[in-house]
């Protein structure tokens, strides 16, 4: 009964057979399909990927290769110009502008020089010859047209609200000689020149001056180069880049490597013009100058007694003039090595005498900085010997005599190649070094001018961060 009544209501369709076999067609066909479709689009996704990739590939190869090609050879002035800022263009430069000071700050000092020595006609009267007349060639390089001064590393404005920087070009150290030291040379009647009024009054002029008071004079450079150039207003003129020979004469919270430069002095003798060698230099050790100083300059008188009887040294007490400035050219000139002891302070001038005479410096001063040492390798031009040592009876002449042919040679050859930057009167010597190295300060200032604007003004005995001394490391000796 049940399963008649199951018969009943599943009645079979007279298709009923072919339905599996229909649908499995279909089903087939769909497969089919869609298996031709993915593979056809593999097929194209492989030859676009093929083809971008190749077309990357040689492109990034030839990107490569020109650039390896581009950096592989020395990039000259020329090569910059292909960029879109210029290297060499001015606005890349730090832009200087000198104060149009009063004439009793630079030519008027001049002319009492002259009178001070009785020339009557003023028209001719120049800067003399002087050690520290690196003061009048920056004076000079920017009373030049700026078209004169090609390849200056600094450029000069006209427009002060144009300045990086700002150059007081007082002649401090020139100053300081006006009177002659001898008496009786000024009549009584003539009113004598006060470099102590000259300081006071320098700095009366620059305190009412916008620009000075505008950051604390941070931003001005001065020159001075005789360590006591400036000594009366130095703590009034301490936030300024100074220019000086030595820290003999400066506190450390005054100057220091971290904000000053370092400055040669000019060089008194002729230079040497002659080719490197040994032949003609019959003189083991040169030294003419001043026997008796004082500080660290007592040191002479001591090597003199050391030295004044040693066989192939030449040492000799003499004074600047004319007669004792040819002596000491042929001195050196004819010496393999040069005695540079302290003076008063601890450089002296005769350290610059040596390198462009090719006379191996032989340094005997145990806190002398030295200028241009950030692209200078003293070690390869001069020999140290602390003092101490130096004071040891036989210990410098064993020392020199020690010393090869080649190794004297190889001494010159550096020589040779740094003699310009300690040439004031290269267009590519001491005066650009300089100009580069102040240049070189400028973040540091705008550092320590940005800083200042959000300190609060606080006391403190300590030295200010800016003037941090660096010249008390201790000197070892080696060759």
């Amino acid at each position: 009964m049940i399963a008649k009544l199951l018969k009943t209501r599943n009645p079979k369709s007279p298709n009923s057979s072919k339905f599996p076999q229909i649908m499995t067609r279909k089903s087939s066909l769909l497969k089919q399909t869609l298996i031709l479709s993915a593979f056809t689009v593999l097929i194209i996704y492989v030859s676009f990927n093929t083809f971008l990739s190749y077309f990357t590939t040689t492109a990034t190869a030839g990107v490569s290769a020109t650039t390896t090609s581009f950096f592989a050879k020395q990039i000259s002035r020329e090569n910059f110009q292909e960029f879109p800022v210029k290297a060499t263009g001015n606005e890349r430069k730090v832009r200087v502008f000198m104060h149009d000071l009063p004439k009793k700050f630079t030519t008027g000092i001049i002319e009492n020089h002259g009178l001070a020595r009785g020339y009557s006609n003023l028209s001719k009267v120049s800067y003399p010859g002087h050690q520290h007349m690196g003061e009048w060639y920056l004076y000079s390089d920017l009373s030049r047209p700026e078209s004169d001064r090609v390849g200056s590393p600094v450029v000069k404005v006209n427009d002060p609200e144009e300045a990086d920087l700002f150059y007081v070009p007082v002649f401090s150290s020139l100053s300081l000689t006006v009177n002659p030291v001898q008496v009786g040379k000024v009549p009584v009647s003539d009113p004598v020149y006060s470099d102590e009024k000259m300081q006071d009054e320098l700095v009366e002029w620059l305190e009412k001056q916008e620009y000075w008071r505008r950051n604390n004079g941070r931003d001005h450079v001065l020159f001075a180069g005789d360590p006591n150039a400036l000594y009366r207003v130095l703590d009034r003129v301490k936030n300024a880049v100074l220019l000086l020979s030595d820290f003999g004469r400066v506190r450390s919270d005054q100057g220091s490597l971290v904000k000053d430069v370092i400055v040669p002095y000019a060089h008194r003798i002729n230079v040497y013009n002659g080719d490197i060698g040994v032949d003609e230099r019959k003189t083991l050790l040169f030294f003419m100058g001043n026997r008796y100083r004082k500080d660290g300059g007592k040191i002479r008188d001591m090597l003199f007694q050391l030295l004044e009887k040693e066989e192939d040294v030449l040492i000799s007490h003499g004074t600047q003039s004319r007669e004792s400035r040819r002596t000491a050219t042929l001195g050196m000139h004819t010496s393999k090595f040069c005695l540079n002891p302290a003076g008063d302070t601890p450089s002296a001038c005769r350290l610059f005498d040596s390198i462009v005479s090719l006379c191996v410096p032989l340094i005997v001063s145990d806190s002398i900085e030295l200028p241009f040492e950030d692209v200078i390798d003293y070690r390869k031009i001069a020999i140290f010997v602390d003092t101490e040592s130096s004071l040891k009876p036989g210990y410098l002449v064993k020392l020199l005599r020690a010393v090869s042919t080649e190794r004297i040679l190889e001494y010159q050859k550096e020589m040779r190649e740094v003699k310009r930057y300690f040439e004031y009167s290269d267009p590519n010597g001491t005066v650009n070094e300089i100009w580069r190295e102040i240049g070189q300060k400028l973040p540091l200032i705008q550092l320590m001018i940005n800083r200042e604007k959000r300190l609060v003004k606080r006391d403190s005995i300590e030295p200010d961060c800016s003037c941090l001394c660096t010249n008390q490391s201790t000197l070892f000796t080696s060759l």
